[in-house]
């Protein structure tokens, strides 16, 4: 019934779709779902510590033996830039002092942690179906590991030229990231933001740049999406908006809202809450500092002064100072359990598949 099989073959999968491993809203309920119901749920471990993946891993063992993706960012480490730190502390004092809270308190560290050793040791551990990165891909070492566990490895690119250097550092499919993505941006072979393409455009010509399956990523949340990315030759598709709106999703309340009234020209590119570009919903915080600061500390580290921002306000019901991940086609989300979701998606696509072949 589809068009392309490679990505079904490859990963074990009855539905071409999978779903964003988005750190913060998805754990193991939404994984399971999702591979339950025949695509393929992403775990994110970028927010979590390696106690809490093998926790997460475990639950998914016990309840499903589905395939599973456990995806990781890869960036380095950055050194402390301490005249940098105090600079993005001056610009959100006015913040600090508005809500009540010391601006000479020190800042927590934002903690997301790449793909290391004892990750690693976790992945040979409990030896999942697919293994995803962010960002590139680890050092030569740690992925030769993975592999060896027989793991399929996938990573994002935003760029034909990215996913020609994934796919020559040994992945065997590529996520073809459109600008219309929400979260962070896959970006690892330049930083200019300038030129990152859309969906459209990028997904044929990554198709014509690699030999291994390809999977449309950004802007794809209905039928229409799912088929489109077919027609440009793309494998599977990526979702991850449109499972925010599902009740496994641990959504902040401020963000839920705005969700709902999401349209196209709502979000922005913004390094305000990581010091990396993401896409998300407009608030007060990309409006008065950004969305994009030259001030803002290098990944991850710039959150952490914002986190006592987030702590004050997010109680009174504000998204003034969170995150609010979001795609641009966030305005076609439904709210429908994450298994219910998948089997809609995979239904409707192929009805107006069948409707395009009669």
């Amino acid at each position: 019934m589809w068009p392309d099989r490679r990505i079904l073959d490859l990963l074990g999968l009855d539905l071409p779709i999978l779903q964003a491993p988005m750190a913060g809203p998805v754990d193991s309920e939404m994984v399971i779902a999702v591979s339950e119901a025949g695509g393929l749920g992403g775990l994110p471990c970028a927010l979590m510590t390696p106690e809490k993946t093998r926790t997460e891993l475990g639950i998914f063992r016990q309840r499903t033996s589905r395939p599973i993706n456990v995806n990781f960012f890869c960036h380095k480490q950055p050194e402390e830039d301490l005249a940098r730190e105090t600079a993005w502390k001056k610009r959100l004092e006015p913040f600090y002092l508005e809500l009540g809270l010391d601006p000479a308190a020190p800042a927590p560290r934002s903690a997301r942690a790449p793909f290391d050793e004892q990750f690693c040791g976790i992945v040979e551990e409990f030896r999942p179906e697919v293994v995803s990165f962010h960002f590139g891909l680890p050092d030569s070492a740690l992925l030769d590991r993975v592999k060896a566990t027989g793991a399929k490895v996938l990573s994002s690119a935003t760029t034909a030229d990215e996913a020609v250097w994934l796919e020559q550092h040994g992945c065997d499919a590529i996520i073809a990231q459109g600008a219309e993505a929400g979260g962070h941006r896959g970006i690892f072979l330049t930083d200019d933001l300038a030129n990152q393409p859309g969906t459209f455009a990028l997904v044929p010509q990554v198709v014509d740049a690699v030999k291994v399956p390809v999977i449309a990523a950004g802007g794809i949340a209905d039928a229409r999406g799912i088929v489109a990315a077919f027609v440009l030759g793309a494998s599977a598709v990526q979702i991850g908006t449109a499972y925010l709106f599902c009740p496994e999703a641990k959504v902040a309340a401020p963000h839920k809202a705005v969700l709902r009234s999401a349209k196209d020209d709502h979000t922005a590119l913004t390094n305000v809450f990581t010091g990396r570009p993401a896409r998300g919903i407009v608030n007060r915080i990309m409006r008065e500092v950004g969305p994009l600061s030259d001030l803002a500390p290098a990944f991850p580290l710039a959150g952490g002064a914002l986190a006592p921002l987030r702590a004050k306000s997010e109680p009174q019901g504000s998204g003034d100072f969170m995150s609010l991940w979001a795609g641009q086609a966030a305005r076609f989300g439904r709210e429908m359990p994450a298994a219910e979701l998948t089997r809609t998606l995979a239904e409707e696509a192929q009805a107006l598949l069948s409707s395009f072949a009669r």
